[in-house]
């Protein structure tokens, strides 16, 4: 799904490459790999079947590996459940475990949830304090040792380890010119992803299987994190605010701040950390990261429809309504297509609304229609491959459009998909 020719991004920044799996699926991180889509739930993990729904809704989405809460006993129990019923639902996505507190005890306790999961995430900020922040990080990096399972170790800025803090606070009053807070925040969370690293490396787990965050909330202080980090180490980063906020507050900010990353060769994976807005699907957040890296040209994951915003000569909402049709149409349809019509994410389709920029636009397109604006004949001309095909008429342009569309990726891409596999047969 990745299109590095097309994009103008400097190239991925070097990283140690790890490897998330579960059964058959590998979801290779850093290195050459591309930039990985990550999500996490919202349900209560004890609910097994509602969790079990919204990792597959993610996953069919988009996101390439799903992140629950194991926050409890009970839900460390679910975990299996959680496992077994996904796979049932033929959905192979690797879950990550999310820790705080007590994630020593849960991932030593519970050992069929710690041999579910693909990876675990632990926060060093809230793994214990005084004596018992080390012996309870190492009994954790031992469950992943124990089960070959890759961490990754996220820092936040909301739970920051204290003790680490308030040391580098009176290392920086002891300058000659100290540091304003800002700087030694940032320090304090760099040094707590590399310490931690570090130490799990000591503990005997493999650098290749660590990953690092550093998460904030202000867009400025994640470019500046980022770039420091990503200069003194060579883990595998994963980018994301860690509260971006509410509908186009949190999209604009997630896609500000991680494109300046992104468009700098830095990250490997990354979450928009979306909060959903009244009954909005969890989905929604795997959308805006998929269409971050695809308006970045740094991967494909739905084939792209380009729309005309509309103006005075384009009085009607008949393009609006079938650009809202198709773009839905595409969506739905892509856990399927991804599968039966390999390189259908890369098409290109045009709804345009009056002849300004219309036939142009569309001839660009694989396919585009060119739909009547105010003063114009009511015909709609449907250009295929840049040349004009055919021209729609009536009350049913949108049904026969789409209907095109499917046409246009069975003949085109189905014919891909059967060279392929007369390509893989042995005589």
């Amino acid at each position: 799904m990745s299109n590095p020719e097309q994009s103008l991004a400097q190239p991925k920044r070097k990283t140690r490459q790890a490897r998330v799996v579960w059964g058959s699926r590998v979801v290779t991180v850093g290195g050459d790999a591309p930039v990985r889509v990550q999500s996490m739930t919202n349900t209560d993990t004890v609910d097994a079947i509602g969790t079990s729904i919204q990792v597959k809704e993610l996953a069919q989405a988009g996101s390439e590996m799903v992140r629950l809460t194991v926050n409890t006993p009970q839900a460390a129990q679910a975990v299996p459940a959680i496992r077994a019923q996904l796979d049932r639902m033929g959905i192979d996505v690797p879950l990550i475990g999310d820790f705080h507190y007590n994630g020593h005890r849960l991932l030593t306790e519970f050992p069929d949830c710690a041999q579910a999961l693909s990876k675990y995430r632990i926060n060093p900020g809230n793994v214990g304090k005084g004596d018992k922040h080390d012996k309870q990080f190492a009994l954790m990096i031992e469950a992943a040792l124990r089960w070959s399972k890759p961490v990754r170790i996220g820092v936040n800025w909301g739970s920051l380890d204290q003790e680490l803090l308030a040391t580098l606070m009176d290392q920086n009053s002891r300058r000659t010119e100290p540091w304003d807070f800002k700087a030694v925040m940032h320090e304090a969370l760099i040094s707590s992803a590399l310490d931690s690293a570090y130490r799990a490396v000591d503990l005997g787990l493999n650098p290749d299987q660590i990953m690092l965050s550093c998460k904030v909330s202000g867009v400025q202080d994640l470019i500046a994190v980022y770039r420091k980090l990503s200069k003194r180490c060579d883990f595998a980063l994963h980018l994301g605010l860690t509260e971006a906020g509410m509908g186009t507050k949190g999209a604009v900010a997630s896609a500000a701040g991680l494109s300046v990353l992104l468009q700098e060769g830095i990250g490997d994976t990354i979450r928009v950390s979306l909060t959903p807005q009244p009954g909005e699907s969890r989905t929604q957040e795997v959308v805006i990261a998929t269409e971050i890296l695809q308006a970045l040209q740094l991967r494909a994951f739905v084939p792209s429809v380009t729309a005309c915003p509309g103006c005075g000569r384009t009085t009607s909402t008949t393009f609006q309504e079938l650009t809202q049709k198709i773009e839905g149409y595409l969506r739905e349809q892509m856990p399927l297509w991804r599968t039966r019509y390999p390189g259908v994410e890369a098409m290109k389709v045009a709804v345009m609304g009056c002849i300004v920029n219309g036939p142009g636009e569309s001839k660009q397109a694989n396919i585009g229609i060119s739909l009547p604006g105010t003063g114009e004949a009511p015909a709609a001309p449907v250009f295929i491959d840049g040349e004009k095909r055919m021209t729609l008429r009536g009350e049913s342009i949108a049904e026969e459009f789409q209907t095109i569309v499917e046409d246009y990726v069975k003949r085109r891409y189905g014919a891909l998909s059967a060279t392929s596999s007369q390509a893989l047969q042995i005589p």
